[in-house]
C-alpha cells in the first residue's frame, strides 16, 4: 500500500486530498497545526495517522519525517493568509515562513524517503501565483514562490527519480472562504468571473493531486496546474 503524508491535511483542501487518496487505497498520514483540529480529524478517520506539526519548527519537521519508514507521496497544504494585516512586516514574515519556507522544510526532510521509493511531491500554489492580491501581499508572494520552488526542485530532484508538481486552487469551498461565500457582495463577483459559475470542492483539488502522484503522471514534473473553474483565464 502506498503511503502519503499530507502537511496541513486535517482541514480544508488538505483534508479533501486525504479523502481522495484514502478512497484510492492510499495509507494517509495527516498533520495539523492545532491540537483540536488534529483530534477532530482522528475521531473522523480512525484508520489514518495524524499528528500536530508546526512547519516553522525545523527540529519538529525533521523528527516527524525521521519517524516515517516509507513514503510515496508528499502533499504540502499548510498555509495561512491574514487579509490586510499582511502589510505589517511581522505578519508578512509569518505568512512567508509558513507557506513558502515551511514547504521547503518539509520537502527537504522528505527527500531521502521519496528518493528511495521514486515518490512524488505535490505543493499547493494558488491562483494568486498568477496575479497579485492587494489585500494579501504575503500570501501572494508566498504562492508565487511556491511555484518557482516547485520548478527548481523538479529540476534538481529528477535525477533522484522524484517528481515535483503543484496544484493552484482558485475559489474552493473551505473554512477559509466561508465568510466570502456568505457575503453576496463578495460571492457574486467571484462567481461572475468564474466561467463554471460555482465554487470548487476540495475533492476536485484532491482528484488532480491524486493523479499527479500516480503512475499515470510519470512524465509530468515541474508543472503548476490551476484548479479554479477558469477564473485565472479571465
Amino acid at each position: 500500500m502506498k503511503h502519503a503524508v499530507i502537511i496541513g491535511g486535517t482541514r480544508g483542501i488538505g483534508a479533501g486530498i486525504a479523502d481522495t487518496l484514502r478512497a484510492k487505497g492510499w495509507r494517509v498520514t495527516a498533520t495539523g497545526v492545532g491540537a483540536e483540529e488534529v483530534s477532530e480529524y482522528a475521531a473522523r478517520h480512525s484508520d489514518d495517522t495524524c499528528t500536530q506539526l508546526d512547519v516553522r519548527d525545523i527540529q519538529a519537521v525533521s523528527e516527524f519525517f525521521t519517524g516515517i519508514e516509507k513514503l510515496d507521496g508528499l502533499i504540502n497544504c499548510a498555509g495561512i493568509l491574514v487579509r490586510g494585516a499582511e502589510y505589517e512586516i511581522e505578519t508578512f514574515e509569518k505568512v512567508i515562513d509558513i507557506n513558502l519556507t515551511g514547504t521547503m522544510r518539509c520537502c527537504l526532510a522528505a527527500q531521502p524517503l521519496l528518493a528511495s521509493t521514486g515518490g512524488a511531491v505535490v505543493n499547493t500554489a494558488s491562483m494568486l501565483t498568477y496575479f497579485g492580491g492587494p489585500l494579501v501581499p504575503a500570501y501572494s508572494a508566498s504562492k508565487g514562490g511556491v511555484a518557482q520552488l516547485t520548478k527548481a526542485l523538479a529540476g534538481r530532484w529528477a535525477l533522484d527519480g522524484i517528481r515535483v508538481n503543484a496544484v493552484a486552487p482558485g475559489w474552493i469551498e473551505t473554512e477559509m472562504t466561508e465568510a466570502l461565500r456568505a457575503d453576496p457582495s463578495r460571492n457574486q463577483p467571484i462567481l461572475g468571473r468564474t466561467p463554471l459559475d460555482r465554487w470548487g470542492k476540495p475533492s476536485e483539488v484532491g482528484a488532480l493531486a491524486a493523479w499527479l502522484l500516480s503512475d499515470e503522471a510519470a512524465f509530468v514534473t515541474g508543472a503548476i496546474y490551476p484548479v479554479d473553474g477558469g477564473y485565472s483565464a479571465m
